[in-house]
């Protein structure tokens, strides 16, 4: 397995390699920057006085004003280009990160939160077209795999960043001390979140436009110069309409499956498994490396299988890991079932990058995958809060766990089975 990966990206052409790189590190840093207000939910609070919920608001926001960056920043990639629109999101999603560490209350950081949630959604879509259209089909969902998993990598770039700058941190040799590193605090953090914007210089030094976009920008202009009345593009994209509602109720089922079993997880291990917070942090750490390898190794084999089979085995399979997961009699039980669900979860969720891009036609394939993948997030950005609520009134956080799996893995397993294979699609020639 590990050699079939590397093996399709020493295949790669310079070019080729540098495009990935910047859509994979502008889908990590966007997660970092997501990520960061949630370590600091507390302090947050703490000195603008309010509760928890209140700051938590900022999460909300972030995930339903997420369709509207992928509609605007996905409609001006398909007409102005990938590579352009993709360097002034990352400015935009860097600019309002740097802002809020200067919000003077709550109010206005929770403004803040919903320009980002703009910015944020437009990355996703724009990064993946522009990487798919310019990668080799051959290998493409080992490609999805490893993209989709920048998610993953962010929240643990955002884990380790919170341990070491917030409060600061002693290097110790024997007793001695080394190394002093004073606390930032949450405004420090969201500084340091700014930092993305330096991807900007990468990309305008190393990463060309997309192929598929420059031949489609020829064919337009050729074809604004015949008699007018000639057929365009209308009737393909209302003839997509169909599958584009079908790839919002997928990705609903999607977000479902990721936020149903993380969002409430580490509360779960807090309150009702009594953990520590350290042992909690290390859990998160591990899980979200188990997310990595599940994504790369179910996009590896969506190659073999199709784009269907790597989903619904990934989701089916998450079931018989519930016992552990949610029923676990100790922290190593409950890691090692939070760890082996990340890898089944991401493991679906590694075919997505592909898979909706395949699925979507080339004039706006930079903004109808990421128009439904955050759609889909938006239907279900209330997640979390109705699990909650539901663990309250019965008083039993494992059941809720448990009934979540089950419900959102047979419906997505289902509805992958009624979508369309689409392995292997010519980009240029939908």
């Amino acid at each position: 397995m590990l050699g079939s990966v590397l093996s399709h990206f020493q295949r790669l052409r310079p070019a080729q390699r540098h495009t990935f790189l910047a859509a994979f590190l502008g889908w990590t840093l966007d997660s970092l920057d997501f990520f960061i207000l949630t370590f600091c939910v507390t302090a947050i609070a703490s000195e603008f006085h309010t509760r928890v919920s209140e700051v938590m608001g900022g999460v909300f926001l972030t995930q339903a004003f997420r369709p509207v960056g992928a509609l605007v920043f996905g409609m001006l990639a398909d007409r102005y280009g990938r590579r352009p629109i993709l360097m002034i999101n990352i400015v935009c999603f860097s600019a309002i990160e740097l802002a809020c560490a200067f919000a003077p209350s709550l109010t206005v950081l929770l403004i803040l939160r919903a320009l980002f949630g703009i910015a944020m959604g437009g990355e996703w879509g724009v990064g993946a077209a522009l990487a798919f259209e310019s990668l080799p089909k051959e290998g493409r969902g080992t490609f999805s795999g490893v993209l989709q998993e920048g998610y993953a990598m962010g929240s643990i770039l955002a884990a380790a960043a919170f341990a070491v700058f917030f409060k600061g941190f002693d290097f110790m040799v024997f007793g001695h001390l080394i190394l002093h590193l004073p606390g930032i605090g949450w405004r420090g953090m969201f500084i340091l979140g700014a930092s993305p914007a330096l991807l900007v210089f990468y990309v305008q030094a190393r990463v060309p436009e997309s192929p598929v976009w420059l031949a489609g920008a020829r064919k337009r202009a050729a074809r604004r110069m015949r008699v007018a009345g000639e057929p365009g593009n209308s009737g393909k994209l209302l003839a997509f309409l169909p599958t584009f509602l079908f790839l919002v109720l997928l990705m609903t089922a999607f977000m479902s499956f990721s936020h149903g079993t993380q969002d409430l997880y580490p509360t779960f291990l807090t309150s009702y498994a009594k953990l520590t917070p350290g042992a909690v942090g290390l859990i998160g750490v591990l899980y979200g490396f188990g997310s990595i390898a599940g994504g790369i190794v179910f996009g590896t084999l969506s190659e073999r299988w199709g784009r269907k089979r790597a989903i619904v085995t990934a989701a089916l399979m998450a079931i018989p890991v519930i016992p552990l997961y949610a029923y676990g009699h100790s922290a190593i039980t409950l890691g090692i079932g939070a760890v082996l669900m990340q890898f089944m979860v991401q493991g679906a969720w590694g075919v997505v990058p592909a898979y909706l891009t395949e699925l979507s036609p080339a004039p706006v394939r930079a903004t109808a995958p990421g128009l439904a993948y955050q759609l889909g997030g938006l239907i279900t950005s209330w997640n979390g809060k109705g699990q909650a609520l539901a663990a309250e009134r019965w008083h039993n956080y494992p059941a809720v766990l448990a009934i979540t799996v089950i419900v959102v893995a047979l419906s997505l397993a289902g509805l992958a089975l009624a979508g369309r294979e689409a392995k292997g699609q010519d980009m240029a020639a939908i």
